[in-house]
């Protein structure tokens, strides 16, 4: 239901943006989410919006980099990410959120998408 794309290849300093839609089920009510996994670690907290986008969350290593917005009206969350380091090479995956908010925790979200790879070289 949730379709993550527009991972790649990209050098350290550059940007990237990648989307995520809500195929069969409309999510412009629902708080969404990024998360990401690198190899080898756990999957981690990246950032968040509500349901209107009046409200952002984004963890320590990419505020100030990372931009997360939406489109309620096309059901699309995207994820802008500027001054690309090496340590951001991971599976970006979306979620659904339960509810409305915007929100950190891996337990306030419904649904998952396949994810999409964002690899930086140095």
């Amino acid at each position: 239901q949730l379709q993550a794309s527009g991972g790649g290849l990209v050098q350290a300093g550059g940007s990237l943006r990648i989307s995520c839609g809500c195929s069969r089920r409309t999510c412009s009510n629902n708080g969404m989410g990024w998360f990401r996994q690198a190899a080898g670690k756990e999957r981690e907290f990246v950032a968040a919006i509500s349901w209107n986008g009046g409200n952002t969350l984004y963890s320590e290593s990419v505020k100030g980099r990372f931009t997360m917005s939406r489109d309620r009206a096309k059901n699309l969350v995207y994820l802008q990410m500027n001054s690309l380091i090496p340590e951001d090479t991971a599976v970006y995956y979306c979620a659904q959120n339960r509810g409305s908010a915007s929100a950190r925790s891996r337990e306030s979200y419904a649904y998952w998408g396949q994810g999409t790879l964002v690899t930086v070289s140095s």
